[in-house]
């Protein structure tokens, strides 16, 4: 895209909207408005006194790019490569859970939304929709498949082959989620999405998962929910398992450390998301970006980067990219649009954030992702 029409498109933008929505901060405070307060504090919070949760953003402001003038940024180019497949943006949505909290169409509009810029949608084990009705509603678009193992191994590998018969080009398996983590806010309000049957519908169309149960009632349905989805002891051992059980390219999400990342490779893992799922875990780890840059040196090229938590705005896209990330996640802001306007909704925030990313892209000196790589980044202690 030419530097001139991506000025004609912020200002076509601009010009249709008669109440616009500019900053992550007036889209978190509409979202308030729309929703209930469980709803909202579910997905606004982090784990404990939320000191990750903070972190993740606010470190951003300690990495600063370093741009460089008097290159020829007219043509911008941002396509990313992931494992054989091309995606015109580095921007990808994150897996995120019981999205009838936010838009009866969920999944559905999310994944719609996503695929009108070409970017992939990555669907959450507890999902409002089925695997293969977001198949059938979006095509052949790109989408992903986010994994929570189960205690019983055969309704994770039978999930993953209906991913796979259903077209979903990658498997992100969450490691770090062996238990809930310690959330303040949903006590508070004594709110449990998952009790309440939001994030159900993968579970009650699996048949590996329905052969456990004594019957198919609502209440075994959501007992054996919460009976399977989280595994304390999820280790390498089952991340070698499913390695053996698909041919989709595996990544693992939650990895902060970096001899994890060489011990995934060590696995035949395909790709690292490094994610501290948004602060909602345990509370007092390292924020993602302040774990990025040892990663990558870690791993040194030999699987792409995902970077997970803390995006808000397009600056933080160019300063994760920089840092060396292939690509990134965009979680908390994309639900927040699902609430306030649905699949539109979703739509104006991507192509906003793909408007400031490009913008902020050529401003540091850079004509497409493998220049921004190149970049310099200073860190402020």
């Amino acid at each position: 895209m030419t530097a001139v029409k991506r000025e004609d498109a912020l200002l076509e933008s601009i010009g249709s909207t008669e109440s616009l929505i500019v900053s992550y901060e007036e889209l978190e405070e509409a979202a308030r408005k729309k929703l209930t307060s469980g709803a909202f504090g579910y997905i606004r919070s982090g784990a404990g006194r939320e000191e990750t949760l903070q972190k993740n953003t606010l470190s951003f402001s300690k990495y600063s790019v370093v741009p460089r003038f008097l290159n020829d940024v007219s043509i911008l180019d941002t396509r990313v490569k992931l494992f054989g497949k091309t995606y015109p943006y580095p921007i990808l949505l994150a897996p995120v859970g019981m999205l009838k909290l936010a838009d009866e169409q969920a999944d559905i509009a999310a994944a719609k939304a996503a695929a009108k810029y070409g970017i992939p949608f990555i669907q959450s084990t507890v999902s409002s929709y089925s695997i293969e009705e977001i198949a059938r509603e979006t095509g052949n678009s790109p989408k992903w498949f986010q994994l929570y193992w189960s205690n019983h191994e055969e309704i994770s590998l039978n999930m993953v082959r209906r991913a796979e018969e259903a077209g979903y080009e990658a498997i992100v398996l969450t490691v770090d989620t062996v238990m809930l983590g310690w959330r303040e806010e949903d006590l508070r309000n004594r709110f449990s999405p998952l009790k309440l049957g939001y994030g159900k519908a993968n579970y009650e169309t699996d048949s590996a998962f329905l052969s456990t149960l004594s019957d198919h009632q609502h209440d075994t349905i959501i007992q054996g929910i919460l009976d399977n989805i989280f595994h304390p002891h999820l280790t390498w051992k089952q991340v070698s398992k499913l390695k053996q059980h698909t041919n989709l390219p595996i990544l693992l999400k939650g990895i902060l450390h970096p001899d994890d990342a060489l011990l995934a490779i060590e696995h035949g893992v395909d790709g690292i998301i490094v994610s501290n799922h948004g602060g909602r875990q345990l509370d007092g780890v390292i924020a993602s970006v302040d774990a990025l840059p040892a990663i990558i040196d870690a791993v040194d090229g030999r699987v792409p980067i995902l970077f997970d938590s803390g995006i808000r705005r397009g600056s933080d896209i160019v300063k994760a990219l920089a840092l060396g990330a292939s690509a990134v996640l965009i979680g908390r802001p994309f639900v927040y649009s699902l609430a306030v306007g649905g699949q539109r909704g979703v739509e104006l925030l991507l192509e906003r954030l793909i408007q400031e990313t490009n913008v902020s892209i050529s401003l540091a000196g850079a004509a497409s992702i493998e220049e921004l790589h190149r970049l310099q980044i200073v860190y402020h202690r």
